[in-house]
């Protein structure tokens, strides 16, 4: 399917890709979870192998030792392989770890869904604290819960600032520096991880204050011309950098003819991306940032159909938005 969406439910603004079902905004986070078609659950089950080097009727099938697959019980679909210490996570675990939260009002369920034919499920809950930078430049704060039946992979929960007038997202740690907070498959989703992923949650507010003040800072800082082409290039050609230390004049390197149909297609939604005009945006760092981005949230869409909403969320995709917000702020910083 499209944008590797499996299915999904979502309620209040229509989603860029706008796939899923619509719902009411006042689900509970076990009717969101319904909503999307996630109430199947997965099994750890053995792996096989034959006594044979050739398939035939004689074939007898032996355990392999330490080796088992994650199956969706549903339909029996195998989602990963995985190994003896993993531990499944259930998907009303996930949605279940909502509900004290929504009870309390202090988020509401806005999306879930399922990804990559099950191996990613995602819940997405709208946080009671929004703020406004010069000129009515609107953002929200979202909290976005990763599930991955995938070995090797831990579930995460990230805070996820969007910004109403282009819908651009971006996700930042809830714990620690550079990361989120990570729950590997190796125990139960019991009352000891339940405990520090809420306390996780807990930090949502000072989370979007961070993020608040970052945002501020960038909107209120101009770009110079040449310091926003660096920008563009170390995120995206960084060779270019290189080339330019080795010209032997400015004159003779001009920046800006090197760059390809990525690093050109940013320079363009810097000036002309939605909210690129507003007070905010425009000439700032701020307004640099949104032009990444944007690319990477609406853009890459279409070069990266079946990918674009992992990326954008899990992927290389936020990876890159979150190197373009540490290096706005270290644009900014050095004026």
């Amino acid at each position: 399917m499209s944008h590797n969406v499996e299915t999904m439910a979502w309620a209040n603004a229509k989603p860029w890709h706008g796939l899923g079902t619509e719902v009411s905004d006042d689900l509970t986070p076990i009717q969101m979870q319904k909503a999307a078609q996630l109430d199947w659950t997965v099994s750890k089950r053995p792996a096989y192998t034959i006594n044979e080097p050739e398939w035939s009727e004689q074939c007898g099938l032996i355990q392999a030792e330490g080796h088992h697959f994650i199956v969706r019980d549903s339909d029996n679909s195998v989602l990963s392989q995985c190994g003896n210490t993993y531990v499944p996570i259930q998907n009303k675990d996930i949605f279940d770890f909502f509900v004290k939260f929504t009870q309390a009002g202090h988020m509401k369920m806005e999306t879930a869904g399922s990804l990559r034919d099950g191996k990613e499920i995602w819940g997405l809950a709208k946080l009671a604290d929004d703020f406004e930078l010069a000129g009515g430049d609107e953002v929200k704060g979202y909290l976005l819960i990763n599930q991955p039946h995938a070995a090797g992979k831990a579930m995460t929960i990230k805070f996820t600032p969007i910004r109403v007038v282009c819908n651009n997202t971006l996700t930042m740690a809830l714990q620690g520096e550079g990361t989120a907070l990570r729950m590997p498959h190796v125990k139960e989703f019991d009352a000891d991880v339940r405990a520090a992923a809420e306390e996780a949650l807990g930090l949502s507010s000072q989370a979007i204050s961070d993020f608040k003040e970052k945002a501020d800072f960038l909107a209120s800082r101009q770009f110079k011309q040449e310091s926003v082409l660096n920008y563009i290039a170390e995120l995206y050609q960084p060779q270019i950098l290189v080339d330019k230390a080795k010209a032997i004049t400015d004159e003779e390197f001009v920046m800006q003819e090197k760059f390809n149909t990525t690093a050109t297609q940013v320079l363009q939604n810097i000036d002309l991306s939605p909210g690129a005009t507003m007070k905010s945006a425009k000439g700032t760092w701020w307004g640099a940032l949104n032009g990444v981005t944007y690319l990477e949230d609406h853009q890459r869409r279409a070069t990266a159909v079946g990918n674009a909403l992992h990326s954008s969320w899990f992927g290389a995709g936020a990876n890159r938005k979150a190197k373009a917000l540490d290096k706005a702020l270290e644009y900014a910083n050095v004026g």
